[in-house]
């Protein structure tokens, strides 16, 4: 089994910061992508960045040179580190693995719980 943790959210004005941390834990191989999604209320699940085991990343146009993706492949951890935050990034944030378990060669996707992240004065 695999589980994914998420922290870091909560309410944040306009123009600030957050951190946001995603450990996985379980019987795990080995870790390919490691993602942050976001969803707002009445909109699709959307990509925000993903990130390789060897630190290849990539942002959605509408967070580049705002947020940034980091993993740490020791400790399974990714994290999203959001500045200049603005109203419409608030959502409810999930983070995604694809993980190798020891029974599989395959990569399948598991997803955290999600946190929320808050944007407002």
């Amino acid at each position: 089994q695999v589980r994914l943790v998420e922290s870091g959210g909560g309410l944040v004005q306009p123009g600030g910061s957050l951190r946001l941390s995603c450990a996985a834990s379980g019987s795990i191989i080995s870790i390919k992508a490691m993602e942050w999604y976001r969803q707002a209320p009445g909109k699709q699940r959307e990509l925000v960045a993903s990130i390789l085991s060897n630190g290849f990343a990539t942002s959605a146009d509408s967070v580049k040179g705002r947020f940034t993706i980091s993993r740490d492949n020791a400790k399974n951890t990714v994290f999203l580190q959001m500045n200049s935050l603005k109203p419409e990034d608030t959502a409810v944030y999930y983070c995604k693995a694809d993980v190798q378990l020891p029974t599989s060669v395959f990569f399948n996707p598991y997803w955290g719980q999600g946190t929320q992240v808050t944007v407002s004065s």
